[in-house]
């Protein structure tokens, strides 16, 4: 690996303070705190993803599994933690930052910089009072959703490598007062950039108005290109508006792939409109739209599958407060604020649009959307295998194709109401202007034939406990072509046996 090419622009661009203090601490007045990762005896690599080292410009691997671990760095590698601030669960948490996570530096590769960081490699000042380490469960988790994202074409960051750390760290899984030993992990994860929504509110919340400019300015010239920034009055407003069309595009991902992240707290929320921070997410299977997996966000579900696009939008206001004294005009933020809102909705239908094998959306479509929602919410049926049984010609379409996507007897009237959605979307297929032919190759590239379900995950992590990592790599391997269905015994609806398993269908923020 090119370790020598990574570099610390940050650290020299920024304020930050280099005394290496461990101490769990509030940072006023930097943007950063230099660390040290944590000592590990007895690591050992699992997994190594070559093609994304190779594509990123470190190369090969040369022997160094050190490095993926956290140890025995190069002199020219100053590992640092970032701070940020956010609103956590709709509430104002103040100061956040970096608490699992430690920087390497950045990689330029021809006008590509990747910024590279451990998740799980020690305690930072922003860890508050809880140790920084990562456990093998959320590694896993993490390492295999995030490239299972980016195979479905879903913006996110990619995981470069996990290893075991060779300790034994302390969860409370389900906070229920039980703690348990479960193996350290720690991954490296890549990104063009890891900074947050958070970081500007931070920045904002302490009136440091010099610093925002400089960070926002930082953001525009490394990560959005098509921003003028030069002699631009309203460099700041295009750029919230990019930030927004962004987030808009990953969000709609979400939605079409069934993704449900469970913590969008604006700390979790990329500043490039990037999928970040893996911890109690799920795949849906049957479809609901109040379906949360994080026992956390319980009673009130405020990351619920179906409030995705609501909170987004709730979040990019709290950026442009954030960002305000740089723009200094509510009524165009609000415009574009609002705007979001109402072309959130026009992508949404086009979407499904494509979901179902549409050419274009029609008026009457709004009313049809609307009907299959309620069904699907009212059947709980599976929600990537009701889309896989409408992929042949409409007229061939039966209700027994669909029997694969029931968690539960259908009665004889609901029977009736998918009988008759059935019909309806046959003739809905006579308005396409295109062919048949073509409209399913808009289904095959729009509806996976593979998701990452959490049940698969939960089998996987538990064979890996036992030092098993067959079914790992069989997932790794059947994730990068997800619109195919090379793997029929992952393209299965969630076993019952796992309904209400801690772990699979219910997820925590311990990791």
């Amino acid at each position: 690996m090119n370790l020598k090419s990574i570099t610390n622009n940050f650290t020299k661009l920024f304020p930050g303070d280099f005394s290496g203090n461990q101490m769990q601490r509030q940072t006023p007045d930097v943007l950063f705190s230099t660390i040290e990762p944590a000592d590990f005896d007895r690591t050992e690599l699992i997994d190594f993803n070559e093609e994304l080292s190779i594509e990123i410009g470190l190369g090969t691997l040369e022997n160094n599994e050190d490095f993926l671990a956290a140890q025995d760095l190069p002199e020219n590698i100053e590992t640092y933690a970032t701070a940020y601030a956010g609103h956590q669960f709709g509430n104002w948490a103040g100061q956040l930052g970096d608490g699992r996570a430690i920087y390497a530096g950045e990689i330029l590769h021809g006008d590509h910089q990747t910024e590279i960081q451990w998740k799980g490699a020690g305690a930072t000042p922003y860890s508050r009072h809880a140790d920084g380490r990562a456990v093998l469960r959320s590694s896993i988790r993490e390492y295999l959703m995030s490239e299972a994202m980016f195979h479905l074409s879903v913006p996110t960051t990619r995981a470069l490598s996990l290893s075991k750390t060779g300790e034994d760290v302390i969860r409370d899984i389900q906070y229920s007062g039980n703690p348990q030993k479960e193996q350290g992990a720690v991954v490296v994860r890549t990104s063009e950039s890891f900074i947050r929504f958070g970081h500007f509110e931070l920045l904002s919340a302490r009136n440091q108005t010099d610093l925002l400019k400089q960070l926002s300015d930082y953001t525009i010239e490394k990560f959005y290109p098509e921003i003028n920034s030069e002699n631009n009055p309203n460099q700041y407003i295009d750029w919230f508006q990019a930030i927004c069309n962004r987030t808009l595009r990953m969000i709609i991902d979400w939605y079409r792939v069934g993704f449900v992240h469970g913590v969008m707290n604006t700390d979790n929320m990329s500043i490039l409109g990037l999928t970040i921070d893996y911890g109690p997410f799920s795949m849906m299977d049957g479809y609901d739209l109040e379906f949360t997996p994080n026992t956390t966000d319980l009673p009130g579900k405020r990351y619920a599958f179906g409030k995705q696009g609501q909170i987004s939008h709730w979040n990019l206001a709290t950026l442009a407060n954030a960002i305000f004294p740089l723009i200094n005009d509510p009524e165009i933020l609000e415009k574009i604020l609002n705007d979001y809102g109402k072309r959130f909705w026009t992508e949404h239908d086009k979407m499904l649009a494509d979901k179902f094998g549409f050419d274009e959306v029609l008026p009457e479509d709004e009313r049809f959307f609307t009907e299959w929602q309620q069904l699907m919410q009212d059947l709980n049926l599976d929600y990537t295998l009701f889309f896989q049984s409408l992929e042949k010609p409409a007229s061939e379409i039966k209700i027994d194709d669909f029997s694969n996507s029931f968690y539960r007897n259908l009665n004889e009237n609901e029977l009736k109401r998918l009988s008759n959605f059935i019909e309806k979307y046959q003739e809905r297929k006579l308005k396409n202007k295109i062919s048949e032919t073509e409209s399913l190759e808009l289904m095959f590239k729009t509806n996976p034939k593979f998701i990452l379900r959490n049940y698969l995950l939960f089998e996987a992590i538990q064979e890996a406990e036992k030092g098993c990592y067959e079914l790992f790599f069989k997932l790794k391997e059947a994730l990068q072509n997800p619109y195919e269905n090379r793997f029929p015994e992952f393209n299965q609806k969630r076993p019952s046996k796992y309904d209400n398993q801690t772990g699979c269908s219910q997820l925590s923020c311990s990791s």
